[in-house]
């Protein structure tokens, strides 16, 4: 059993409700949750969401899409995970995130063969980027999350859900695709209001022609408007997973530890 899980909350520190926010009339969750719907070789989509009541709107949203939802802990998001998977018979993960509007449906499906086809316990795209940002995707055996839920310590590892994973290349046998076009320079996700804008003017371009529009027709607009990379080119990425790198060194000062155990 192949699972998409997405995680969206609506307590974003950056840009709070995010997820939720109308693009063409719709929740920008909704545009992304038909974007993955469109991958032919995942077996079930589930949103997983926190056990918080402000995120209710997003279960509400989930029910009326007709997508499972399963809710969680709010900041160990590595147990959420393993919990939506546990719950849904997952063999296979497929991580994604609701800041990434602009998923591309043929990425997916290919890293997933390529995940396939070499037998690999973790594949992602976005460790070693080439894909533009916001077209990020990792997979892996549930038996590699079961492992991470156990023996993960650090906040990184639980907020991000696979750095465990990651951090062991020796115990796991990893894997990167990439495109062939280095187009990481690219940012399409959303974390400030001005990558919020960039979408959501990407939507009103290509959208009511052409719902299904692809990674190609985005870079074929911005060909013809060059002046749309310009709303967001400013803002840093993995400012997020930075902070809670410094946590991780927080923690281990305050456990007496360090790295190397």
């Amino acid at each position: 059993m192949i699972i998409a899980i997405l995680q969206a909350r609506l307590s974003s520190s950056r840009l709070p409700g995010k997820v939720l926010m109308p693009i063409l009339g719709q929740p920008m969750l909704w545009h992304h949750l038909e974007r993955i719907k469109r991958v032919t070789k995942i077996d079930k989509i589930v949103v997983a969401t926190s056990d918080q009541s402000d995120d209710d709107p997003i279960e509400k949203l989930c029910q009326d899409s007709d997508v499972a939802c399963f809710r969680g802990s709010l900041n160990n998001v590595l147990d959420r995970y393993y919990k939506a998977a546990q719950k849904y018979d997952a063999d296979i993960v497929i991580r994604l995130t609701g800041d990434c509007p602009l998923a591309d449906s043929s990425v997916i499906d290919f890293g997933i063969r390529y995940f396939m086809k070499n037998d690999f316990d973790y594949v992602s795209n976005c460790v070693e980027r080439s894909y533009p940002i916001g077209l990020d995707m990792e997979i892996f055996k549930f038996s590699c999350l079961e492992e991470s839920q156990k023996e993960a310590t650090l906040p990184s590892q639980k907020e991000h859900v696979t750095p465990f994973i990651q951090d062991n290349p020796g115990r796991y046998k990893i894997g990167h695709f990439k495109n062939d076009l280095d187009l990481s320079h690219h940012r399409w996700t959303v974390d400030e209001p001005a990558d919020f804008e960039f979408v959501k003017q990407v939507y009103e371009s290509l959208y009511n022609d052409n719902p299904n529009f692809t990674t190609n027709d985005i870079l074929n607009l911005l060909e013809e408007k060059p002046e749309l990379c310009q709303i967001n080119y400013d803002i840093v990425h993995g400012e997020g997973y930075l902070k809670s790198l410094e946590e991780d060194a927080a923690f281990l000062s305050a456990s007496g530890k360090n790295q190397s155990g």
